[in-house]
């Protein structure tokens, strides 16, 4: 059955109602699979402000694990500040050898015997990429071909759901929409990372998940992603979790169990 979907006019509840129900129907992968352990994130500035999004989720991760096992889980960050998902080079990074040296927790140089294999890739486009009508259809096109590059190399491709910005709350019904719709023309997993910012700022407005730009994400948002990917990804409930990121630990509680439950209610309409 084909959907024709319009914004109604001057109705944001019901718009958001009716983005909602489009979910639904839309049935994206929500979860990634098991066997998640080396992901590597591609984006851009979203990921990196706050001293790095993979680096909080390695913070919440990896202490709940007896140190012989954490050795397994790795991850890496590649970002270009500004950047849109067809200014990156996937090939090139997976190729590379990304991960051949470390340092451990000594400061020294740790080389690894063979190249650095992703389990996954955690890919995001530009903010409005998907958002504007002018770059919809580039966004939709990169999805598929980076797709393509990663499964091509025995990796698992998965998008991140970048939120709207403060002063434009209107923008994530769109962007739900079309990272929802380009997950499931793929059979990719999506993080839904810009519905966990939205379910924040409504229980919570006056916790700010932006900077003063209005687009880059507070360190508030920053864990609040953090929180997110650790529940999507991996299957870890980050509800209790000791590393609050120097958050006041209220707040900290509170953004846990916002990214949990967005989560599991993301999977529910959109099961794998």
């Amino acid at each position: 059955m084909s959907m024709i979907w319009r914004r109604p006019p001057g109705r944001w509840a019901s718009w958001l109602s009716l983005a909602t129900c489009l979910l639904a129907l839309l049935s994206t992968p929500a979860v990634a699979a098991d066997g998640v352990r080396k992901l590597l994130y591609v984006g851009n500035s979203f990921y990196y402000y706050n001293n790095s999004l993979h680096g909080h989720v390695n913070r919440m991760l990896l202490p709940g694990m007896p140190k012989s096992e954490r050795s397994a889980f790795q991850s890496y960050s590649v970002t270009i500040s500004g950047g849109q998902l067809k200014w990156h080079d996937i090939a090139a990074y997976l190729d590379a050898g990304i991960g051949d040296r470390a340092i451990d927790e000594n400061n020294e140089v740790v080389t690894s015997p063979a190249p650095l294999h992703f389990d996954a890739v955690l890919m995001m486009d530009c903010s409005r990429c998907p958002y504007d009508e002018a770059t919809r259809a580039v966004f939709h096109e990169q999805v598929k071909r980076q797709a393509a590059i990663i499964r091509a190399r025995q990796s698992r491709p998965m998008l991140f759901m970048t939120w709207a910005y403060s002063d434009k709350p209107e923008m994530i019904g769109i962007l739900a929409d079309e990272y929802v719709r380009a997950g499931k023309e793929n059979d990719i997993p999506v993080v839904p990372a810009g519905l966990a910012f939205k379910r924040s700022l409504e229980g919570r407005p006056g916790l700010p998940l932006h900077v003063a730009d209005r687009r880059h994400p507070s360190l508030a948002g920053t864990y609040l992603a953090a929180c997110t990917v650790l529940a999507a990804v991996y299957g870890v409930d980050p509800r209790g979790n000791r590393y609050t990121a120097g958050l006041d630990a209220v707040d900290a509680a509170y953004l846990q169990q916002v990214a949990w439950d967005t989560v599991r209610d993301f999977g529910r309409v959109a099961p794998l």
